[in-house]
């Protein structure tokens, strides 16, 4: 008998956001993987160890996932992790795959998971609180309200966006390009706040484009409403 491989979201950064579910699993089974060569030096493991203090006794399973745009290099990381989770499956434990957030939003865990699935091994999914839900509710406000629509993008890609919708926009991966996503984000002529590092030690609260820094780190999440959608 195969093991199931779980994807499960360990929220965005403070351990006591992570679901009774998650908690369960992860004191339930013995290999836990997560994606990152250093398994201890992960931010994943980071949180979940706050909360399962178990963890650290676990079976660890380190899934290199590079920060890259090489589509070569990329794919063939996905097939080896995807094959790692393989073998230990074949032992007949099941797996259980740590990722931040939520697994359905912008997830290295979807990479291995249609490989595996493809392989015929079983896989399941098990909701975190996403990032920008936990953004919205540090700061103390709704993301939508009424009939407003709700535009959630990775900015990094789309530098192009004219943030012209009706609406609320979550701006995620800003990190990297972040002076450019500044001068969007200046001519939407929005309300902005963006949160470093939310629910982490090192978390920041940024209040207008102004104070944003343009060295600001891959955790940064901004809400960009209109200017009657109440920041």
């Amino acid at each position: 008998m195969r093991g199931i491989l779980y994807g499960v979201g360990v929220g965005p950064g403070d351990p006591e956001l992570m679901t009774l579910k998650a908690v369960r699993l992860i004191k339930e089974n013995d290999i836990i993987a997560v994606p990152g060569a250093e398994v201890r030096e992960t931010v994943a493991y980071k949180i979940a160890v706050q909360a399962v203090p178990e963890l650290a006794d676990k079976e660890l399973l380190p899934i290199y996932m590079p920060m890259t745009h090489d589509k070569a290099e990329l794919e063939l990381n996905h097939e080896k992790g995807a094959k790692a989770l393989e073998a230990a499956l074949d032992t007949g434990k099941n797996v259980v795959f740590l990722t931040l957030g939520d697994p359905t939003i912008y997830s290295t865990f979807s990479y291995v998971q249609k490989r595996v699935e493809a392989d015929g091994y079983e896989t399941r999914l098990v909701s975190g609180i996403t990032s920008f839900c936990a953004t919205a509710a540090r700061l103390n406000i709704p993301l939508t309200e009424w009939n407003q629509p709700l535009h959630v993008q990775p900015a990094v890609h789309r530098l192009d966006s004219e943030l012209d919708q009706p609406g609320t926009y979550v701006l995620m991966k800003s990190g990297k390009k972040m002076n450019q996503v500044k001068e969007i984000l200046a001519k939407s002529g929005r309300n902005i706040r963006m949160v470093e590092n939310c629910g982490m030690p090192d978390e920041h609260i940024y209040n207008s484009v102004e104070e944003i820094p343009d060295d600001a780190g891959y955790y940064s999440l901004i809400i960009a409403k209109e200017q009657d959608g109440g920041l």
